[in-house]
């Protein structure tokens, strides 16, 4: 057990993303089964059917699962409303996480519910900041990591960063995580835990549109990219993306209609450059759209039901992980007293 796993209600230390047109009620019920933290994306959903969404879930597991929400693209007014409609709906031992630092109303308000917030931050002073609003676990996202970008450091350099800061603080890392051997390293490394995403993409109970899901199953890591091409409805924020005919051009396109969505009957149309990844209810240009991926899909291969990939990430992480009591504060591994690699520089176009 690491502190994360004993702090959360897991049995494997593993969050499962919370990714938008990826991460609904059946692959976060899915995770959560499987005894990782699966994590249902709330995104932009309207409250009403957030928390619909959330009692699907709470009615297909009994075991911990989370809610993400995306401040920075909600809004905190309309974050909090999200959040009041579901914390109702969430049983006990539920958590929730942020993508990025929430406002302190929203902290107040799920602290007072009695779920642990999970804050992902991509800088030290953002950490230093989550553990002031009262977050129970940080995730710490590196470069290597697909989707928006929090911050300009590898994985490495950052736990190294926030671990001497905080020695007690609860860690998980995001970025780089396909095996258990990975999750293994991240805890020799000082984390006590990871987060995966790009993993989770092409398992069977996943949104994501097949040919998202084929896409990152072929890829290897030098074909992602990180660009702020895809920035309607997310400006300001690079990300990591699976590279396609807009980010090989240095010419832009008009920014018309490409495809639409189909969300509970009604359809959204969806134009070039839009942050919104390709789900299975999506039809038309779809290699045009953002597909978010990490440099850690050379090492994701199938498309197995999420069971099957938690059993496997178990299996690979107790086989390469010696057992620990509590997870260790500043990592005496050899592999942590290496030379850092240096902040990415990122280009925005």
């Amino acid at each position: 057990m690491t502190r994360l796993a004993d702090r959360l209600g897991l049995a494997l230390p593993l969050l499962q993303a919370g990714m938008g047109a990826v991460a609904g009620p059946e692959l976060c019920a899915a995770v959560s089964r499987a005894g990782a933290g699966g994590t249902l994306a709330l995104y932009k959903e309207p409250p009403a059917r957030a928390a619909r969404l959330v009692r699907e879930v709470a009615a297909a597991t009994p075991r911990p699962f989370g809610v993400n929400v995306v401040p920075e693209v909600t809004g905190p007014a309309t974050c909090l409303e999200q959040l009041r409609a579901v914390l109702p709906e969430l049983p006990r031992g539920a958590f929730v996480t942020s993508f990025g630092l929430p406002d302190a109303d929203v902290a107040r308000a799920v602290r007072a519910a009695g779920h642990p917030l999970v804050i992902q931050v991509g800088t030290l002073a953002e950490a230093d900041a989550a553990l002031g609003l009262g977050a129970a676990v940080l995730v710490l996202q590196g470069t290597e990591a697909g989707g928006h970008l929090l911050g300009r450091l590898p994985g490495d350099r950052l736990l190294a960063e926030v671990r001497a800061r905080h020695p007690h603080a609860v860690l998980a890392v995001a970025g780089g995580i396909a095996t258990g051997g990975d999750l293994a390293d991240a805890v020799a490394r000082g984390a006590d835990g990871a987060m995966a995403g790009t993993l989770f993409v092409p398992v069977a109970e996943s949104t994501a549109h097949p040919t998202f899901k084929r896409r990152v199953v072929e890829a290897m890591a030098d074909d992602t990219v990180i660009t702020s091409l895809f920035r309607i409805g997310w400006p300001h924020r690079p990300h990591r993306v699976l590279h396609n005919s807009l980010t090989t051009t240095d010419q832009r396109a008009p920014a018309t209609f490409i495809a639409t969505t189909r969300v509970d009957g009604r359809e959204h149309p969806i134009p070039r450059y839009s942050a919104a990844a390709p789900g299975n209810g999506t039809t038309g240009r779809v290699g045009e759209m953002a597909m978010y991926c990490g440099r850690s899909c050379t090492r994701v291969t199938d498309r197995h039901p999420a069971a099957v990939t938690v059993a496997r990430m178990s299996q690979e992480y107790e086989s390469a992980h010696r057992p620990r009591a509590t997870s260790p504060g500043p990592s005496t591994n050899t592999t942590a007293r290496k030379r850092l690699p240096k902040p990415i520089r990122i280009q925005e176009r």
